[in-house]
């Protein structure tokens, strides 16, 4: 991986992350949002 796709990887997670910091400041005046994730389940056998 490039230093240049690093960089721009980091960038993805730093606006996601602000994104979420946005919508829990918005949501504490609306409770009623409801956000579904998705959810990656791995099946693991030992």
């Amino acid at each position: 991986m490039t230093t240049a796709e690093k960089i721009a990887n980091a960038k993805k997670r730093i606006d996601e992350l602000e994104r979420l910091i946005k919508f829990w400041n918005d949501s504490d005046h609306d409770e009623a949002k409801i956000v579904n994730f998705s959810k990656k389940i791995e099946n693991k056998v030992a």
